[in-house]
């Protein structure tokens, strides 16, 4: 059985393609009789030596023709070789395909096929030196495929993140600016043992020292009051002290911070497994805490992400037991006047 490209990039196999490949396997879309295959069902149909030829060319000429059709073919090949049936996202194909879509395969769950209108996965294919803006990345799964040809699966979500600690902290807790961090020589008590800001500076000592972005939060809620030397504002003279040290990525720190505390989230810091922040969603107290659960990486919203660099933080939150949530914050305002934030949820995926 041969197959002929059309002008549209379809290949097109006569006689009874329809019944063979597609009533019982799910390949291409029907066209009466005859069936319409995009080019990567074509080259799997060669491979499995189902198709003699497409245009004359046998498999591994044809897997040349294309460009990208090798990376594809792997990663079609695989969730074939793993039960699934997929289709090409190919506007006209699907209801759930529309004229946009940047997804490049529709996975059906097990023991269902496109006849049956249930989407399992979006998956969009990549090589492991292709860029991805941040903005592509809506919600699917990303197959890496790397220079060894093993495919990484990847998934993400857009879900913001919750949390249900309720805490609020006194007022007027006089502080005073060190450096690059702040110190509360004489804090309440609550302060770190309910609300977790910051850390005690001894374990006989009152005092409890904070975070730059801790301490423009607290400031900016009337929770501290801040001596910075000659300068008359100091919640003003920290965030000032933040952006020398960090430029414009302090803001956006800080923008995240805020949104998980008024999210119920307790947010700190996660340098020690090279993110932002570490959270913890539900907080009565610091010697009742639980573990955290997420990883936060802060990052501008036209970022655009190295599948290396992925990979490498959803491993490492995976084997800390955490979940990997990168904070996108945009330089347009939200509902509430504050820089818009969306946060996206990266996942290893096993299908």
């Amino acid at each position: 059985m041969e197959g002929q490209t059309r002008t549209d990039d379809i290949v097109r196999v006569p006689a009874n393609a329809r019944e063979r490949f597609y009533d019982s396997r799910g390949y291409g879309r029907p066209a009466g009789a005859a069936l319409d295959l995009a080019p990567v069902e074509a080259a799997h149909l060669l491979y499995r030596g189902d198709l003699d030829s497409v245009d004359g060319r046998g498999f591994r000429e044809y897997l040349s023709v294309g460009d990208g059709l090798a990376v594809r073919f792997l990663v079609y090949k695989d969730l074939r070789d793993r039960g699934f049936y997929c289709s090409p996202t190919r506007e006209g194909w699907s209801d759930a395909v529309g004229p946009d879509d940047a997804a490049d395969f529709l996975v059906y769950p097990r023991g269902k096929g496109p006849w049956d209108g249930v989407v399992e996965h979006r998956v969009h294919v990549v090589g492991e030196r292709t860029t991805i803006p941040a903005d592509g990345l809506d919600g699917g799964v990303l197959a890496v495929v790397d220079e060894e040809s093993e495919i990484t699966y990847l998934d993400t979500s857009r879900a913001p993140v919750e949390g249900t600690t309720d805490h609020a902290p006194p007022t007027g807790v006089e502080a005073t600016l060190l450096g690059d961090r702040v110190v509360a020589w004489d804090p309440p008590e609550a302060l770190y043992e309910q609300g977790f800001y910051g850390q005690p500076l001894d374990r006989d000592d009152d005092a409890v020292q904070l975070s730059l972005v801790e301490a423009a939060y607290l400031a900016g809620d009337g929770v501290l009051d801040i001596e910075a030397g000659d300068e008359p504002d100091g919640r003003a003279a920290v965030i000032a002290r933040g952006r020398e040290a960090e430029g414009d990525r302090f803001d956006r720190r800080l923008a995240v911070y805020t949104a998980l505390r008024d999210r119920g989230v307790v947010p700190k810091t996660g340098f020690k497994f090279g993110a932002d922040f570490r959270t913890y969603a539900a907080v009565e107290s610091v010697e009742n805490l639980g573990h955290s659960e997420l990883l936060v990486r802060v990052l501008p919203g036209e970022h655009a992400f190295a599948p290396r660099d992925l990979a490498l933080d959803v491993r490492l939150a995976h084997g800390v037991r955490k979940e990997m949530v990168f904070a996108l914050v945009d330089g347009t305002a939200d509902d509430a006047g504050g820089p818009s934030i969306e946060w996206l949820r990266v996942q290893r995926l096993t299908p």
